[in-house]
């Protein structure tokens, strides 16, 4: 699916996006990525939701959201409650939902200028 937002300049925005690919302003990403309004992190090692810990949520973490948005392009299940609560003492709310739900969102938050940072999951492709 494809939307376009007006935005300020100089921000991250998810421009479009498919199980297998974002794009990210003019970036192709086909990996799981870390993304805030002003960071994009794609070599980030986690592959699946199922391996967060706190170790693999550091680069996370460092970018201090208020907000983490966990969107996956596979179902995804809540959040276990050893990351929910992890993140609560942080002080950091967490949603999660699918990835087009989560990329709506994450533009959405941008917008309003709020510390959000989205954690999103893509399929890999079938080869």
């Amino acid at each position: 699916m494809k939307f376009t937002l007006d935005a300020r300049a100089g921000i991250n925005l998810i421009r479009a996006y498919s199980e297998h690919e974002l794009r990210i302003g003019e970036r192709i990403v086909v990996a799981s990525c870390i993304v805030t309004a002003d960071t994009l992190i794609t070599d980030w090692s986690v592959t699946t939701p199922d391996e967060l810990n706190l170790i693999l949520l550091a680069p996370l973490l460092a970018l201090t959201p208020q907000i983490v948005l966990l969107g996956a392009a596979a179902e995804l299940r809540a959040a276990p409650a050893n990351l929910r609560a992890l993140l609560a003492q942080h002080g950091i709310a967490l949603e999660v939902m699918d990835l087009g739900a989560a990329c709506r969102t994450f533009n959405i938050l941008v917008q309003e200028e709020r510390r959000v940072a989205a954690a999103l999951f893509l399929k890999k492709e079938p080869r």
